[in-house]
């Protein structure tokens, strides 16, 4: 079994020691990804709207790095600060996504790293 790190300067770099993305056989296992800008780390706005939308993008261009789109997605997981935040965070993720419906967990986290309000990490396959 092959296992091995993917890296793109086209996501946010990690803040820690762990990497944006490990592919595992024919599985990609995205690590929870922030609404960061790539480019200068900065927050992305401070509505839900605003955040999911960066966030997904980040989330997709790790994908697009390894020529993988948003149909290859299999699982996501969303971590929000705030449960009234869902009808809004559900209305970017389904414009985002487009006709891709992975199974998907939403939970109320009580904190978030950089005090964010969404984190989304996946898992997709070649």
């Amino acid at each position: 079994m092959s296992i091995h790190a993917v890296v793109t300067t086209d996501a946010p770099m990690p803040l820690g020691p762990y990497s944006q993305a490990v592919w595992c056989a024919d599985l990609l296992f995205i690590s929870g990804q922030l609404p960061l800008d790539p480019n200068n780390g900065s927050i992305a706005g401070a509505a839900i709207g605003d955040q999911t939308r960066r966030t997904l993008r980040n989330l997709l261009a790790i994908l697009a790095s390894q020529g993988l789109t948003a149909q290859s997605l299999v699982k996501t997981t969303v971590f929000l600060r705030d449960m009234a935040h869902f009808p809004a965070f559900n209305t970017v993720y389904e414009d985002a996504l487009g006709t891709a419906r992975p199974a998907r967990s939403v939970v109320a986290a009580a904190g978030l790293p950089k005090n964010v309000l969404v984190e989304i990490e996946a898992v997709a396959c070649r």
